[in-house]
Formats: structure tokens, C-alpha cells, sequence
């Protein structure tokens, strides 16, 4: 009676009707849909769901579930086109999304944080002079002559080519002629108290001889309050009365006065020619400091150094300028055979003779088209803005103190004296932190989303197909399976009677397990068409 109502009585007249089923459907749907949903555990549940729905009679037509021709082959094409254009739709989507991937696009994220206290930078400082004139001996004079453009001096009625002196120690020479601090620095204070020459140390630059306050990343000072006076105040005298007099114009030249500085972290090397800024006497200079701390992204997002790299030989971290001094080093060493003094090294040190060599390497590298000082941005930065302001000094009142205080002139003092005041604007600090815009979780993210709502798919759906194609294409995969036992109906078991159909119109009825395969099916039958 249930198949009279469902599918029409011409479905029951050939059949001898099985016991009833606890499945609604299990009289009247095909094997063909069953099999679908025999692949993975998701089977029984989804067949059972499906064998719950209510068929339609223009479905039930003998002994299976299919349409009209016509009707079936426009709803075919139509599905057809409409899963051609969405699977279109979706790989275009993906490869757009993948190519977006490929590019590895980044973004800056910009930011602030306040700070009790702050670690101070090191400050670097050098006499734009190099050789103090009257700590120059007649054999330097002769040694330096290519340097310093002076003539040589003749002593005893000999002429300078006729003498002999001893080879040059440059160090030697650096250290001894180069301007010193006791006799430079004339008052120092730090937050509010008195510093003096011990806490500075020697460093060698382009410059020559050069001190570095702070220098120290172990025993770094520390500023506990931002503004004027807070920070690092000096007062220098800059000895003009002790620079080289000009005989004639070399690269070593000097035609101004005053200090060459450079505000840096402790992990670098000071870079004074090209990152420092001049100090002019006479005037008293605010240096106002804000920190900004750079994170940079490693390859193939950005092009920064990761601090897992091997360093370079000589300095404990890496750093632009280390990797600028190393790669001038050897490039002066491969032309010259030697190094100048500020570069890192074990070659010996260039002689005044070789200055024009070395001075030619140094152009032939600042020319050079090949990248051949390529040096990259460390991930992680600490670099200082600066704002410089400054008010002339002394006033009228002052000079006459200063005079007296130093016994100098009013007029030595206001072409010597200058006064330096380095502070932090405010204890913060900015940040600058480079992040990926677009990630591999973000790209299967969108290609999820784009094969649900284009294609209707998942993993699932991915593994089900992958599945298939290999219980259909895997012959292998049968010989493993049993076939099923003819036995009889069992009203209450976990079987699902199925009618096998004999050439004499007789219908036996078999019992598979519901966890059965569709090979073991196939085998069982020799491919034969089931109707329950």
C-alpha cells in the first residue's frame, strides 16, 4: 500500500513485495544512488537522510528513480554549464588569490611607547682637524706630506730627499698628533651630573683620532627624564689655533672648524663622514633625540639580514656601517695591499704613500655598478631622529667669565668654545614594524571561501572524490572485498534488504552489511543493477 501511494501501483505488480523496511525508501531507490554514499563513514548517515525524503511519482518510474529523457538531458546541460561556470568563476578567483600570494606584499604598522627610562645612545665626536700642527715632528711632516700638503722641511743644509727617517707608524702618529680630549673638553654633565674624559673612549674614523661617549652596550647609560639638560651637555674647544695651515689643497683638506658628530646605537660603528653632523664654535647647539625602533621583514617578504647570520669578522652584531667598513677594507687591501687605520683587519696600514691608492679604491667603489657594497638592513634597528636648534654663544656677559675661568681671550673663546646638548625630547620611543599584508593562512582562507561558495566544496568533498577515483580505478582494491551471502530477511537486523533479480522474474532478497563496499557490491552481482 506504501509503494501504491508513493510510486503508482505499476511499480508492485511484477515484484513480490519484501517484509516491511524500518527505511522509508528502501522498496524503490536504486543501488546507483546508494553507492555514492558507501565510500566513507559520512555514508550511512547522509543515506539515510536522503532515504527519508518523500519522492515525487514523476520520479518513480520502474524500478528506479529517473526523469523523462528530455527533461533529463536539458536538466543536464543546464547543471552542466552552471558547474563549468562556477568551477571557471572559482579558479580564476584562486589564481588571483594565489598570484597575490606570490608577490608577497607587506605593510608598516606604526606605533609609540612610553618608557620610565630609556638607554641613551652612544655619541661619537671628532676635531674636523686631523694632525694638531705643533705635535707634528719634522719626520711626520715628511711622512705625511701627501696627506697634508705641507713641504717638507730641510735640516742641517740637507734637503728633504737627501734625509733619512725611520718607516712611519701611522698608529703612532693618529694617537700622538691627533687633537686629545683633556686638553678639548672643557666641562661635561650628564643628567645632572659631572663626567669627564674616563667615560669616553678612542675610536678611529675617517677623521682620525675620535672619541665615543656611551659606547659601552653593557654599561650603557640610561636617561630617566626627557628636555633641555636631561641628557648629555658639553662644552669643547676646538683649537684652531692648532689646525694645519693650508700649503696646498688635498682630499685631506680642511677649510672649516668645529666637531663632526654622530648620535648611534651601541651595536654599530660610527660612520662619521656620511652620518654625522657638524658642531660650529661659537654656538651653543640643542640636539633633541627620538628613538625609533625599525623591525624589518627577512626574505622573501622583505630584504633584511636576520640576526641568525654569521657577522662580520671584527664587530659583535651587524650593522650597515660594519658592513660598509668591511667591504671598503677589502676592497683597499685587494687594490693596495694594505688598509686604512678606522677599517677592520689584520693587513697592515696604509702609508701616506698609499693615500692616493686607497683613495682610488674608495672612488672606484663609490662608482661601482654591481653592488658590490650591498649590504643589507639588519630586521631589527635602533636609530635616533634628530632636531637641531642653536643660539649663539657666549653673550658679553659670559665671555668675560669664560675668559678669566680659562684664561683665554674673549675672542679665542668665541672662535673656540662651543657648547653641545644632546637629550631626548620625551621618554618614548617610536615603532615601525613591517607585517605581512598577506599570509599563507589568509590564502587558504579565501580559497576555502571561494570553493564553498563557488563549487559548493570542501576537503571533504575532495577526499570523497579522491576516494571514488580510487575504489573505481583501483582493480586491486576488489580483490580484497567478499561477496555477499544470499540469505533470508530478518525483520529487526542491521541489513537492508535488497531484491537480486533471476532471469525467471524471481526476486531473491540479499543482506549486506551497510558498512559494505561497492566492489564487494559489484563482485557479489557481476555489476548488476539493485532496486530496493
Amino acid at each position: 500500500a506504501a509503494a501504491e501511494e508513493r510510486c503508482g501501483p505499476e511499480l508492485t505488480s511484477n515484484a513480490v513485495a519484501p517484509p516491511p523496511s524500518p527505511f522509508p525508501l528502501s522498496r524503490s531507490l536504486s543501488l546507483s544512488l546508494s553507492h555514492s554514499f558507501a565510500l566513507s563513514p559520512l555514508s550511512l548517515p547522509l543515506f539515510l537522510f536522503f532515504s527519508s525524503l518523500p519522492l515525487s511519482p514523476a520520479l518513480c518510474v520502474s524500478h528506479s528513480w529517473r526523469a523523462s529523457p528530455a527533461h533529463t538531458t536539458r536538466t543536464l546541460v543546464l547543471w552542466a554549464l552552471a558547474l563549468l561556470a562556477s568551477l571557471a568563476v572559482f579558479l580564476y578567483q584562486a589564481s588571483q588569490s594565489t598570484t597575490l600570494y606570490l608577490e608577497h606584499p607587506h605593510l608598516a604598522a606604526l606605533g609609540g611607547e612610553s618608557r620610565q627610562e630609556l638607554t641613551f645612545p652612544a655619541v661619537t665626536l671628532c676635531n674636523v682637524n686631523r694632525f694638531r700642527f705643533s705635535a707634528l715632528t719634522d719626520a711626520d711632516i715628511y711622512h705625511l706630506a701627501n696627506l697634508t700638503g705641507l713641504p717638507p722641511k730641510s735640516r742641517g743644509g740637507h734637503r728633504p730627499g737627501e734625509l733619512q727617517y725611520p718607516p712611519p707608524d701611522m698608529l703612532d702618529i693618529f694617537q700622538r698628533t691627533g687633537h686629545q680630549l683633556e686638553d678639548m673638553l672643557k666641562s661635561c654633565n650628564f643628567s645632572g651630573q659631572n663626567c669627564s674624559v674616563q667615560d669616553f673612549s678612542v675610536v678611529y674614523t675617517r677623521y682620525g683620532k675620535c672619541y665615543t661617549f656611551n659606547g659601552n652596550r653593557t654599561l650603557a647609560k640610561r636617561a630617566r627624564a626627557g628636555g633641555t639638560g636631561r641628557g648629555l651637555e658639553l662644552m669643547l674647544d676646538v683649537q684652531q689655533d692648532e689646525y694645519l695651515p693650508i700649503w696646498r689643497e688635498t682630499n685631506e683638506t680642511t677649510l672649516e672648524a668645529g666637531i663632526r658628530v654622530q648620535i648611534h646605537s651601541q651595536d654599530e660603528p660610527p660612520y662619521i663622514h656620511q652620518l654625522g653632523f657638524g658642531v660650529s664654535p661659537g654656538f651653543q647647539t640643542f640636539v633633541s633625540c627620538q628613538e625609533q625602533r625599525l623591525s624589518y621583514l627577512p626574505q622573501p617578504w622583505g630584504n633584511c639580514r636576520a640576526s641568525l647570520d654569521p657577522v662580520i669578522p671584527g664587530y659583535d652584531t651587524y650593522s650597515v656601517s660594519a658592513c660598509k667598513l668591511h667591504c671598503e677594507s677589502i676592497q683597499v687591501q685587494r687594490e693596495c695591499n694594505c688598509r686604512l687605520l678606522h677599517m677592520p683587519g689584520h693587513a697592515d696600514v696604509c702609508t701616506p704613500t698609499k693615500a692616493k691608492c686607497a683613495d682610488r679604491a674608495l672612488a672606484l667603489l663609490e662608482k661601482s655598478i654591481r653592488g658590490v657594497c650591498s649590504c643589507e638592513t639588519p630586521c631589527n634597528v635602533t636609530r635616533y631622529g634628530k632636531e637641531l636648534s642653536m643660539v649663539k654663544i657666549p653673550s658679553r656677559g659670559s665671555a668675560r667669565y669664560l675668559s678669566r675661568k680659562y684664561h683665554k681671550t674673549e675672542e679665542y673663546i668665541r672662535d673656540n668654545f662651543l657648547v653641545l646638548d644632546i637629550y631626548f625630547e620625551a621618554l618614548n620611543y617610536e615603532t615601525m614594524e613591517q607585517k605581512k599584508a598577506y599570509d599563507i593562512a589568509g590564502l587558504l582562507g579565501d580559497i576555502g571561501g571561494q570553493m564553498g561558495l563557488f563549487i559548493g566544496a570542501s576537503i571533504l568533498t575532495i577526499l570523497e572524490i579522491l576516494d571514488y577515483i580510487y575504489e573505481v580505478l583501483c582493480p586491486a582494491s576488489c580483490v580484497l572485498c567478499r561477496c555477499w551471502a544470499v540469505q533470508p530477511y530478518v525483520p529487526g537486523s542491521a541489513f537492508i534488504p535488497v531484491h537480486v533479480p533471476h532471469s525467471g522474474g524471481q526476486n531473491d532478497v540479499v543482506s549486506p552489511p551497510l558498512t559494505a563496499s561497492y566492489g564487494a557490491m559489484c563482485r557479489s552481482t557481476g555489476g548488476q543493477r539493485f532496486d530496493y
